[in-house]
């Protein structure tokens, strides 16, 4: 065997010395790394991975080929590239553009487009089908469109959470592609339905208008899925630095969906039945054809989508109640999660409220009628549009807790202008739009710390948690706000959502101040 001279070794020593200072220099977390690897190596252990710590979810949301490009260790030189990549400031490019050029969230982008469409048209829809068929010329369509309301309810109260613990076992990108096809291709069948059903009954009800009733029940079912789905994806392919921008753009764009698909929905289904009967179509089913036509083409697109994520645990069976109280278990462990899910809830609840009381102020508000209360309501989506667009560009100078307590301080505000100025129209509706704006500086900086703090094997279940905890908590304030507004009067049940809104706001900031996490700022 060759043996080295003293001096061969010494040049040795020298130069791994000095490489290793490069390394020290161009990686100021070195050290750290062969940690995370290890902990990488063992996400099987059940003690070690049952929590995962932020730094590992920071890993994980990451995009995967980012990962695969740091080069191994070993390596003679462990990339000159990678270390320039992590001496630019990661905070140079802000707003929009970034998540924007991410092929596999725009794919995401252009999907939730044109699904959150169908969602607001499908309700459209489905009120031109009970007017055009089943209302009697002598009856209100109130009832009718309670009973789909209420079929549209059931799933989220039923299914919510349950949805959730499926979504972490299967793959997301499956999820959200089928149950899109899916509700398009229920909805393309409801023509087919209603024809056949024609002159039939169920008990006293058309058999027609209960076939509309499972399909609504159908849709809404795989919404269930579809939203705990689409949250989880978001953070698997955006970077952590991003997710705020990500999830404004997603916040401007259910709200922009809010006030076209109401706004426009009517119209939108007439063209589209005068074009189809132009041409040649005479059997009227444009109407269904735009609706499912969206769905199935927000399906397709997102076929294109990759998310890189690890689906070792769908051949697992899944077990809903164990998971499900294991899920209620990390929200209860931990607190700023729990904390946004709360100002999540308080926040829905308002508008909620605001939902039913919008229809009285209406009906006070000079110049304007009961029925015109939709005016009201979009006013408020505009304010969550240009607000969700604020924090897209500026919310990176804030703090999570910063936001919420500004959002929170603001809706208060709002809200009591709103008790002064009952009578007032254009007043009103400027502090309504206010509270749109405020309201989306409280929302979107809560569901990306949820998000962020989330490890990716929890969050379908989570999320699922999340949005059968909002749906039961909406049901609360649409039966109390009428019946507080009937005794107390509208001034004083503004005032209390006031109250209810700082509250919230103040005990955000306590728990992210107390806690000091370093995902209060991304």
């Amino acid at each position: 065997m060759m043996r080295l001279s003293d001096s061969d070794l010494t040049i040795s020593v020298l130069a791994v010395t000095h490489h290793k200072m490069e390394e020290r220099e161009n990686f100021p977390d070195f050290r750290s790394e062969p940690a995370l690897a290890d902990r990488r190596s063992n996400v099987q252990d059940p003690e070690i991975d049952k929590y995962p710590t932020t730094q590992e979810t920071e890993s994980s949301n990451g995009k995967s080929q980012e990962t695969e490009a740091i080069p191994p260790l070993a390596t003679a030189d462990p990339a000159a590239g990678s270390s320039e990549a992590l001496a630019e400031t990661p905070e140079k490019e802000t707003g929009f553009l970034p998540v924007l050029k991410n092929r596999n969230f725009l794919a995401l982008w252009s999907g939730q487009v044109f699904s959150q469409l169908a969602d607001k048209v499908y309700l459209v829809l489905t009120i031109a089908l009970v007017a055009s068929r089943f209302q009697a010329p002598d009856q209100t369509i109130s009832r009718w469109v309670s009973a789909i309301m209420i079929a549209f309810t059931i799933p989220a109260v039923l299914f919510g959470a349950a949805a959730g613990v499926y979504v972490d076992r299967w793959s997301k990108k499956a999820v959200l592609v089928a149950t899109n096809l899916l509700r398009g291709g229920f909805v393309l069948t409801l023509p087919v339905l209603l024809w056949l059903s024609d002159g039939w009954e169920l008990g006293q009800l058309p058999l027609g208008f209960c076939l509309l009733l499972l399909v609504t029940f159908l849709v809404s079912t795989l919404t269930q899925f579809f939203a705990p789905a689409e949250q989880s994806v978001i953070p698997l392919i955006v970077e952590r630095r991003h997710l705020l921008s990500a999830n404004s753009l997603y916040t401007t764009t259910m709200m922009g969906s809010v006030i076209i698909g109401f706004a426009v929905g009517e119209p939108l289904l007439a063209l589209a039945d005068t074009l189809f009967s132009n041409l040649g179509g005479g059997l009227g089913i444009g109407k269904e054809l735009v609706v499912g036509g969206s769905y199935a083409f927000a399906g397709v697109l997102l076929l294109s989508m990759k998310t890189g994520e690890k689906n070792d645990a769908e051949h697992e069976p899944p077990h809903p109640l164990a998971d499900l109280q294991d899920g209620l278990r990390y929200i209860n462990d931990q607190p700023k999660v729990r904390n946004a899910l709360i100002q999540l809830i308080i926040l829905f609840s308002i508008f909620a409220a605001l939902a039913v009381l919008a229809v009285r102020l209406a009906e006070i508000l000079p110049g304007m009628k009961a029925s015109q209360f939709g005016f009201l309501l979009a006013a408020v989506g505009v304010g969550m549009a240009a607000g969700a667009t604020t924090v897209g560009y500026l919310g990176h100078k804030f703090s999570h807790s910063q936001l919420s307590l500004i959002g929170s301080i603001g809706m208060a505000l709002a809200l009591m202008g709103l008790s002064a100025f009952t009578h007032h129209l254009w007043l009103s509706v400027l502090f309504i739009t206010l509270l749109g704006l405020f309201a989306s500086l409280v929302g979107v900086p809560m569901q990306t710390t949820i998000q962020a703090e989330t490890p990716e094997e929890m969050r379908g279940k989570v999320f699922g948690l999340q949005n059968n905890a909002t749906n039961i908590a909406l049901s609360l304030p649409l039966a109390l706000a009428g019946v507080a507004e009937t005794f107390l009067g509208l001034p004083t049940v503004f005032l209390g959502l006031a109250g209810l809104a700082i509250t919230g706001g103040v005990l955000t900031w306590y728990i992210f101040r107390s806690s000091n996490s370093k995902v209060d700022r991304i």
